[in-house]
């Protein structure tokens, strides 16, 4: 049974159709007394909760109703109602357990995904070890290009195999090189969506200029460059997900316009004045703590809990160094057959050595030194000297790295220096100085403008 908490009739009414028709039992109230009446009655599934009973439109009431919820029956998921100009109560609301909230006017295949997928997200979940058997968990899902067997990881792969039929969305967070972008397929390789498109957008890469050209595309002649009409990325991720990759680059003024895609599920091509409807899973990833930058006032908080219903934060690599080894072997399986050498191997001596290296650039810096290994060697097998000729000093032993001491240098004095260093390293070419940063070439063309430090762009 689903409880509808709404003093507006006409919203009880409708939603009440719209539920039946799904096949759902549904009661209703139309005040916090009636709901908790109804609550003592019967516990429902699910609580759909309106923020306001009066004309006063504060939220205190609903908030209030909420804690009592929350606190009596704690088990029990409430979904919030509210209007686009109150999505501050919503995300109150949030903070207070709530799992979701939808805005009026809603749309009713959004209302029912949302419902289906805080339900699926309630259902116990079943006993099992304290951490899954790979073998097991290959055979539920398709997990075949994600290398390791840390319990790290086999919680995580546990954990998006079962979210992965759900709508939920999903915030994949982790340093860079983690493999976001792989766990993300993941998720939509196992979801109902998998034979629908998979659409990869890497916000770090979009300047503001071009957010909405890029992500809900244009007309011919919206701008001066629009010389035919463009699909934006949420339209050619209709049916399927969309994974939105370097959220945390984002500005704000692009978050505003994300919100209300995600929101309302709708949005204008630019030089339009027609809505168009998209119906997409959204898949987030950053390297980012978009929390602290909650608190700075740089990320969104309503974005924030409206991306975020399932957290996912990968290991680094060192956190999991017996998968190293199998990662490496892994490498060269695939090398060997896409270079013709299909005798090559790797000495279990070379294969011991790499489980120490440190690798701040994780799993991408690990295949880099591989493949460049592979590429350089003539040898069918490869031994412990093959791979050091590839490997910096400091992926070796980062403790004899010396920094600065505390107070001495701020964080931005010492970033500047690092950003000074390898610019003039790399003869100022951008593309490999943010590789050796580890960061996107659209975050070093920021730091770039903001330490003033002269670049050309056509140096690439």
């Amino acid at each position: 049974m689903l409880l509808i908490i709404d003093d507006d009739i006409a919203v009880q009414t409708s939603l009440s159709l719209l539920l039946r028709r799904d096949g759902f039992t549904v009661k209703t109230a139309e005040n916090p007394a009636q709901a908790l009446e109804a609550l003592d009655a019967e516990t429902p599934e699910l609580v759909l909760l309106d923020m306001n009973f009066s004309i006063e439109t504060s939220g205190e009431e609903g908030l209030k109703l909420l804690n009592v919820i929350r606190a009596g029956y704690p088990t029990v998921p409430v979904i919030l109602i509210t209007g686009w100009g109150t999505i501050d109560l919503a995300v109150q609301g949030m903070k207070a357990g709530a799992k979701d909230f939808i805005t009026k006017p809603w749309q009713n295949d959004y209302v029912l995904q949302s419902i289906r997928t805080v339900l699926n997200l309630a259902q116990p979940k079943p006993a099992q070890p304290l951490s899954p058997s790979r073998q097991k968990l290959d055979q539920q899902y398709q997990f075949e290009h994600i290398v390791g067997e840390d319990a790290k990881l086999l919680d995580i792969l546990e954990t998006i195999g079962r979210v992965s039929p759900t709508d939920a969305p999903v915030l994949i967070t982790g340093e860079s090189g983690t493999g976001k972008e792989l766990i993300a397929e993941a998720i939509h390789q196992n979801s109902r969506r998998r034979s629908k498109p998979f659409v990869k957008v890497n916000l770090g890469g979009i300047s503001s200029t071009l957010f909405e050209s890029e992500l809900f595309g244009h007309l011919r002649g919206a701008f001066t460059d629009a010389k035919s009409d463009r699909v934006g990325r949420f339209e050619l991720a209709n049916k399927g997900s969309i994974f939105l990759d370097e959220i945390g680059d984002l500005d704000l003024s692009s978050q505003v316009k994300l919100l209300r895609v995600l929101q309302d599920r709708t949005f204008e091509p630019l030089g339009s004045s027609r809505s168009k409807s998209v119906d997409v899973r959204v898949i987030c990833a950053t390297n980012r703590n978009l929390e602290e930058m909650v608190a700075k006032g740089t990320f969104r908080e309503d974005l924030f809990y409206r991306i975020n219903l399932i957290t996912v934060k990968l290991p680094a690599l060192r956190e999991r160094p017996d998968d190293i080894p199998p990662l490496v072997t892994y490498f060269v399986n695939n090398l060997k057959t896409i270079y013709e050498r299909p005798r090559l191997t790797v000495n279990p001596s070379a294969l011991k050595w790499a489980r120490n290296l440190a690798l701040p650039g994780n799993i991408r810096q690990l295949k880099n030194i591989v493949e460049r290994t592979v590429l350089l060697s003539t040898k069918d097998e490869l031994e412990i000297s093959d791979f050091q000729k590839h490997v910096p000093l400091s992926t070796v032993r980062q403790e004899s790295v010396r920094l600065p001491e505390i107070g001495t240098i701020t964080l931005d004095e010492l970033e500047f220096q690092m950003i000074r260093r390898a610019m003039d390293f790399y003869n100022n070419r951008v593309s490999k100085v943010a590789r050796a940063l580890g960061i996107t070439r659209f975050a070093l063309y920021r730091r770039l403008e903001k330490y003033g430090i002269p670049f050309d762009g056509n140096a690439d």
